[in-house]
């Protein structure tokens, strides 16, 4: 009689911590979900500033048309990406564009003396700013995911109940490019 309440109370702590590990994966397969919707958010938000932004510039620098398509082309690859790494990918163009863009202004000083020019400027970068910490915030919720489901003993738990692991948001060769400026 005593083996079988033995057996019983190893089997419920056996449940019990499954049941945990369980609940854990998926807060923090939440949580890494939850930190991509906030990046997800930023990107439309700096995907809206840029048109008018563009627009602002071609009043100014209308003949450097391949800069502004380049910085279009980049923010509608971003709109239309089908997938969370074509998205990562073509946020790394965009930045990488809009830093090319910039740089361009610098060639143009009633450019940068225009307050509208400025003010979106300002808001470009408070977003892009906004998104670097977001983008640090999802690393560090994909990384505490990653641990949980490679680390033993919950990796029995992730792959018993199909846990996958997730892509770190990392920067691309155009974003670690620094911008060519030109005078």
């Amino acid at each position: 009689m005593i083996y079988f309440v033995v057996i019983l109370v190893v089997i419920a702590l056996v449940v019990l911590w499954m049941i945990g590990a369980y609940n854990s994966l998926v807060s923090l397969r939440n949580k890494v979900r939850d930190q991509w919707s906030q990046i997800d958010v930023l990107l439309k938000r700096r995907s809206d500033l840029i048109p008018n932004l563009v627009e602002t510039v071609k009043g100014y620098a209308g003949h450097e048309s391949s800069t502004l398509e380049a910085v279009i082309a980049a923010r509608n690859k971003v709109v239309a990406a089908p997938s969370k790494e074509e998205e990562m990918r073509a946020s790394g163009e965009l930045t990488g564009a809009l830093n090319r863009l910039f740089a361009l202004a610098e060639s143009y000083p009633e450019l940068k003396a225009n307050t509208n020019f400025l003010d979106l400027q300002n808001s470009l970068q408070g977003t892009e700013d906004k998104i670097s910490y977001a983008r640090q915030f999802y690393n560090d919720a994909v990384m505490k995911y990653q641990n949980k489901i490679e680390m033993f003993p919950t990796n029995i738990v992730a792959g018993m109940f199909n846990f996958k692991p997730e892509k770190f948001f990392e920067a691309t060769e155009a974003e670690k490019e620094a911008p060519k400026v030109e005078f």
